[in-house]
């Protein structure tokens, strides 16, 4: 029945499966407003309407260089690796030949056909992210509902766990509640750790790129921030990408090419030493193979 449930309203899920997130996210905020005074239903007005300024100033400041950023990449990609394969087919490794037995000319090959099938690979990801935000932006009624469905259900929130709370056998009802505070913390911790992060590195990786000169950093920071919840993904894509365009816009300038990565040196460093154990604490996370799956699955399940 479940399945047979999800197959037929998969496609208007979505909205209303953001605003429970959205409303479990936000439950933290409204109990520590509630502590300090504010009733249940002016602390889920005041969250709300700061999320909703903060999600408007997003798309009016930064949603507009981030698209920007895209469509010169995707302008200017076919040129970047153009020039990408010129250096690298100007580059005589006779030494690997000599010592390694490496011929050159297969190196170069080889390295052509790799850059080509990495480029295609990248553009196709960022053609489906750019057309899935853009029909994504385009729901009207993900931005009228979701704030809807989060309202009420942040409103009610105590009121459905305690109803909850009732359905379950009263002589299995305390290993039940710590069953459930055990699942509430791991996926408290793993969901607002982890997505604090993500965007504390964006945001790191995008100044840090930005100050560097280098082209599309905004884009590029961003990118490898808000992917780095699958560990060392995001940073190695970001290092790979930001590397091949520092490549081809300082080369031969070799400081300004190690400058740039080691941006993503230095957010790894922070990331592992600083900001993981802070924002992530030691709650359980997920192994990387699950995360992909999972993500996988409910973007085939709500679209």
């Amino acid at each position: 029945m479940l399945a047979l449930f999800l197959y037929v309203f998969s496609g208007i899920l979505l909205p209303f499966v953001a605003g429970m997130v959205l409303a479990y996210f936000l439950d933290p905020v409204a109990d520590w407003l509630q502590r300090l005074g504010l009733s249940r239903l002016m602390a889920t007005v005041v969250i709300l309407i700061a999320f909703i300024v903060v999600v408007v100033l997003a798309f009016v400041i930064l949603v507009p260089v981030l698209a920007t950023q895209m469509a010169d990449f995707a302008r200017k990609l076919p040129e970047y690796l153009t020039r990408l394969q010129s250096l690298i087919t100007s580059f005589d490794p006779k030494w690997l030949e000599q010592r390694f037995g490496v011929n050159a000319a297969g190196l170069r090959d080889g390295l052509n056909s790799l850059l080509t099938s990495g480029f295609s690979l990248l553009t196709t990801v960022f053609t489906s992210i750019w057309s899935s935000g853009v029909a994504l932006v385009s729901v009207v009624s993900l931005f009228v509902v979701t704030p809807v469905v989060a309202f009420y259900m942040l409103l009610d929130w105590d009121r459905m766990v305690t109803e909850v709370d009732g359905w379950v056998p009263r002589d299995h009802v305390e290993t039940v509640r710590a069953l459930a505070r055990d699942i509430n913390t791991a996926t408290a911790g793993f969901v607002r750790g982890q997505g604090t992060l993500c965007l504390v590195l964006g945001a790191m990786y995008a100044t840090g790129l930005t100050l560097t000169g280098l082209n599309f950093a905004i884009l590029i920071g961003f990118f490898a921030g808000v992917i780095s919840f699958i560990p060392y993904v995001g940073s190695l894509t970001g290092l790979v990408l930001a590397v091949g365009v520092a490549f081809v816009q300082f080369w031969p300038d070799w400081t300004m090419v190690v400058l740039v990565a080691c941006v993503f040196f230095v957010g790894q460093f922070i990331e592992g030493n600083i900001l993981q154990p802070r924002l992530v604490g030691k709650s359980v996370g997920l192994h990387p193979v699950w995360l992909m799956f999972a993500l996988f699955a409910f973007g085939a399940l709500f679209g």
